[in-house]
C-alpha cells in the first residue's frame, strides 16, 4: 500500500506546485545545420468525460508512460478552467476556442420543436461552428486528422442524413478518419460510426470502448503519412461508470474523499438554489463510496491507453516529434455541498480539470497562470503552423510549452452557464428523488482568478437575482459566501468586469483576449 500511496501524493502534487520559470524560446520550426526544416509535429489530444481533479491519485498504470509519467517529464497547469462545467458547451469551446455565448452552445440538448436552440451537436452546427475549428485549420494545413470517441451530444453514429451521405466530417468538419460513437457512456453494447460503416460491438472484453478507441489510435498513428491530430475522445468515466473487467476488482477501499465541502453545511449566504440543500444520508454516502470506486477503476482504461499510445509512439520513432495533451471536459462533484453526483456549478469541484502536456522541448514545470479550454484550439493550431479559421477568444499555451511566461496574460476566466437541463433524455440530467437539493443552479456568469470566484446568478431568467464571492486563498474549498461584506466599491468593480466579458466578441464590444486581462 504504501508505495501506491507515495504514488498518488506524488501524481497530486502538481496542483499546489509552484510554477518553474524558464528562459529563452524556442522556435518550434528552427531548421537544422543543413537548413532542412524538421517535419511539423504530431499532436495527440486525450479527453476524459466528467475526469475530476480527485481522480488523479488513481491514474498509476506506468510511472514512465502513463498519466503519472507525463506528469513527472512535462507539463502542468494547476489552474485550467473549463467555459462551461457541461460536456457539449465544453467541447464546443474546445474545438472553436471561443466562449459559449459566442459559440451559442450552452446545453446537450437540440430540439427546435421544444423551442431548444442553445444545446447539442444541432446547435453547434446549426450557427456554423464546424467551419471554426482547428480540425478544419490542421485538415486544410495538409495534417491528417482522426476523431474517435465522443463528439457532441446529440450526434448520432445511424444519422445517415444529411452527415453520413456526404461524409460530412470530411467534406466539411476536417476529419479525414471518424469513429465515432452516439451512446458510448456504457462502455459495451455501442454503435460506433466508422467513416460512414456503423459497426455494432457488444460485450466481449476486446469490445470495451476506452480499449477500442485506444486501438484504433494506434493504428492510425501507424498508417499516417504526414503530420497528424488524433482526438481520443473517451466516454470514461462518465456514468454508469463501467471499468474494464480486468479492472472491477482495483482499488477496494476507494471513496469519495472526505473534504472540508463533503456533506458541508451550506452556509447563510449561500445561492437560494443551494440553500435548502439537506445533509447527505447514510444510503447515499454508501452509494457515492461505490460509485466513485467505479469511477477510479474505469479511468485505469484511460491510463492504460495514455500508456500504450506513448508505447506506439517510440515503437514508430515518432515520440520525438509528438505532442500530447491530457484533459477534461468538466470536473464533477460527488457528495460536496451535499450534492449528489454531477457538475454545472461554478466550484472548482466542477469547472477545475487537469491539464498536463508532454512533447519536443517541453520542460517538465508546473504552470500557475490562468489558462482556460479555449486556449486549446489556437494552442492546436499553432503547434501545426497554422492560423484558426476566425479569431479565437483564447490564447496559444505553446510560450509556456516552451519554457516562457508571455509578457502580457489573463488575470481571471469566464465561465457561463444555462440551466437546469430539463431534457429526461439528456445523459448530463441530473435526476434524483431528493425533494429538494439537487445540483443544478439556474443562469449564471463566474469570474475565477488566482484570488476569487465571483458568481453572478439569474434566477428569473432576466435579471441579476444573487451574487457569491469566494476569496479561494482563504477558502479553497468556497463555502463562504462573503460578497455582502465586501466594499460598494467592489462589488461594482466585479460586477463591471464580469459584464465586460460576458459580452466580448460580439460586435461593438472589446476581443475577448482584451476583456480578459
Amino acid at each position: 500500500m504504501k508505495p501506491f500511496l507515495e504514488r498518488s501524493r506524488r501524481i497530486s502534487l502538481f496542483i499546489l506546485a509552484a510554477g518553474i520559470a524558464f528562459s529563452g524560446r524556442l522556435n518550434l520550426y528552427a531548421a537544422d545545420s543543413s537548413g532542412t526544416p524538421p517535419a511539423k509535429p504530431n499532436i495527440i489530444f486525450i479527453l476524459a468525460d466528467d475526469f475530476s481533479m480527485d481522480l488523479l491519485p488513481y491514474m498509476i498504470q506506468s510511472p514512465t508512460h502513463g498519466l503519472e509519467g507525463m506528469i513527472n517529464e512535462g507539463t502542468s497547469f494547476s489552474n485550467y478552467f473549463v467555459s462551461d462545467s457541461l460536456c457539449c458547451p465544453s467541447r464546443s469551446s474546445i474545438f472553436t476556442g471561443k466562449f459559449p455565448h459566442n459559440t451559442g452552445v450552452f446545453t446537450n440538448t437540440w430540439d427546435p420543436k421544444k423551442g431548444q436552440l442553445d444545446g447539442g451537436f444541432g446547435a453547434f452546427n446549426n450557427n456554423q461552428n464546424e467551419l471554426h475549428t482547428f480540425a478544419l485549420a490542421l485538415h486544410q494545413g495538409q495534417y491528417e486528422t482522426a476523431m474517435l470517441g465522443k463528439y457532441l451530444n446529440g450526434y448520432l453514429p445511424w444519422d445517415t442524413e444529411p452527415y453520413n451521405k456526404s461524409r460530412a466530417w470530411t467534406t466539411v468538419w476536417g476529419w479525414d478518419e471518424w469513429d465515432v460513437a452516439g451512446n458510448g457512456y456504457p462502455e459495451f453494447i455501442y454503435d460506433l460510426n466508422q467513416n460512414g460503416a456503423v459497426k455494432h460491438y457488444g460485450i466481449d472484453p476486446s469490445d470495451y470502448l476506452t480499449d477500442n478507441l485506444s486501438r484504433l489510435a494506434q493504428a492510425f498513428l501507424q498508417s499516417a503519412k504526414g503530420p497528424f491530430f488524433i482526438e481520443v475522445a473517451t466516454f470514461a468515466p462518465h456514468s454508469p461508470y463501467r471499468p474494464a473487467y480486468r479492472d472491477e476488482t482495483a482499488y477496494p477501499g476507494a471513496a469519495v474523499p472526505r473534504t472540508p465541502a463533503y456533506d458541508a453545511i451550506p452556509d447563510a449566504n449561500a445561492p437560494d438554489w443551494m440553500r435548502d440543500t439537506p445533509a447527505l444520508a447514510p444510503q447515499e454516502m454508501e452509494a457515492m463510496d461505490n460509485e466513485f470506486r467505479l469511477r477510479a477503476q474505469s479511468v485505469r482504461a484511460i491510463d492504460k491507453l495514455i500508456s500504450d499510445i506513448r508505447a506506439g509512439l517510440k515503437a514508430t520513432g515518432e515520440d520525438q516529434n509528438t505532442y500530447i495533451f491530457f484533459s477534461s471536459d468538466n470536473g464533477y462533484h460527488m457528495g460536496e455541498y451535499r450534492f449528489l453526483p454531477g457538475k454545472m456549478t461554478p466550484f472548482d469541484t466542477d469547472i477545475r480539470v487537469p491539464l498536463v502536456v508532454v512533447g519536443p522541448g517541453v520542460p517538465h514545470q508546473t504552470i500557475q497562470a490562468i489558462a482556460q479550454n479555449i486556449d486549446l484550439s489556437p494552442t492546436f493550431t499553432d503547434l501545426g503552423g497554422h492560423s484558426a479559421p476566425t479569431e479565437p477568444d483564447g490564447k496559444s499555451l505553446v510560450p509556456f510549452l516552451q519554457g516562457v511566461k508571455p509578457p502580457v496574460w489573463r488575470t481571471k476566466a469566464l465561465i457561463e452557464h444555462h440551466g437546469p437541463p430539463d431534457d429526461p433524455s439528456d445523459p448530463d440530467n441530473e435526476k434524483n428523488e431528493r425533494a429538494s437539493g439537487n445540483a443544478n443552479p439556474p443562469n449564471y456568469e463566474a469570474l475565477r482568478t488566482d484570488q476569487y470566484l465571483y458568481v453572478e446568478y439569474d434566477n428569473n431568467g432576466s435579471t441579476l437575482s444573487e451574487q457569491g464571492y469566494y476569496d479561494v486563498v482563504k477558502d479553497p474549498y468556497e463555502l463562504k459566501n462573503i460578497f455582502k461584506s465586501l466594499p460598494p466599491s467592489q462589488q461594482a468593480a466585479l460586477h463591471s468586469a464580469l459584464q465586460k466579458m460576458i459580452n466580448c466578441g460580439q460586435p461593438g464590444n472589446p476581443t475577448c483576449w482584451q476583456a480578459q486581462q
